[in-house]
């Protein structure tokens, strides 16, 4: 929409990666499947999405011959424990030498003792309310991670809020979304305006990458806002809460240093008005200053003055 209001060039989306990640067998903590390689891999991610298969199908073989979710999830969270308990008694060896001379290194030796006890006990990081970040800060601890399970559910389930429920309740600590992959599968050959209609009839507000996108969005703490022109509109992510001048900062460091002030509209009172002469001329767009906290799906031209 705004491509066409302001006859840009192109358009540059946000974008997220997900990295699928295969090969996760019992026994990858101590080197079966692929073993340190695929938990090396999930230690550069921000967060784990888990995909866990919640439907029945003669069709598709599943690596234990029978489909039980709850099996799958402790398997998987039951490898990324086992691996953090290896990186914590790894680091608590080397506190226990340096204990001797440091006060210091004794007391975080102790709070990770008991950040270990937690883990024997089965409860992931992420689960533990009292944890020093700076403990962590270079362990890249697995269960730290956040994390999203996505259920890949059969049509039925889709459509059945107790079944939906009773997967949620296996995963109480942790966000869930529900995916149909047969049903993607058909979105897929159906025009915008079709496949909105198969997913409503599903009670499903949007497709699944789309959900997962906003779901990871939320739990990093992200949101985007947007620059609009001729040459390009363009989306671009920051952390929520972030003010405008750190905003600015993400397109060019001079813009944060020599921040003035931006021009903000929201997206949907740009749109509703045609244009952003419309726009100004109803008052929507006003100036914001040094501690304006950036909105979702503002609209913005940052003012800045860099002097040499």
């Amino acid at each position: 929409v705004l491509a066409k209001m302001y006859h840009a060039e192109k358009i540059i989306p946000a974008t997220m990666t997900f990295v699928d990640i295969a090969g996760l067998v019992a026994g990858a903590s101590k080197g079966e499947g692929l073993g340190n390689k695929f938990l090396a891999n999930i230690r550069q991610c921000d967060a784990i999405v888990h995909i866990v298969r919640a439907f029945e199908s003669g069709d598709i073989v599943h690596v234990e011959n029978n489909i039980d979710p709850k099996r799958d999830i402790d398997t998987i969270n039951t490898e990324l424990i086992l691996a953090d308990l290896q990186t914590l008694e790894t680091r608590l060896t080397r506190l226990a030498k340096e204990a001797k001379a440091n006060p210091k290194a004794g007391a975080v030796k102790a709070r990770l003792e008991k950040l270990a006890e937690n883990l024997r006990a089965g409860t992931p990081i992420n689960e533990i309310s009292e944890v020093n970040p700076d403990d962590i800060a270079d362990l890249h601890l697995l269960t730290a991670k956040p994390v999203i399970y996505v259920f890949n559910v059969n049509e039925e389930t889709l459509a059945n809020d107790n079944k939906k429920q009773a997967l949620r309740d296996l995963v109480p600590h942790a966000r869930s979304l529900f995916i149909c992959a047969k049903l993607e599968d058909e979105l897929k050959g159906l025009n915008p305006s079709d496949a909105l209609e198969l997913l409503q009839s599903y009670d499903v507000p949007e497709a699944g990458l789309t959900q997962m996108i906003h779901a990871a969005y939320d739990l990093l703490g992200l949101q985007s806002y947007l620059t609009a022109g001729p040459k390009e509109v363009r989306a671009w992510t920051i952390r929520q809460g972030w003010t405008a001048p750190q905003a600015a900062g993400v397109i060019h460091t001079d813009f944060e240093k020599g921040f003035i002030a931006a021009q903000v509209v929201n997206y949907d009172d740009l749109v509703a008005a045609g244009s952003e002469a419309a726009a100004r001329a109803a008052g929507k767009i006003r100036t914001e200053g040094k501690t304006y906290i950036m909105q979702p799906n503002d609209v913005v031209e940052f003012r800045f003055n860099v002097s040499k």
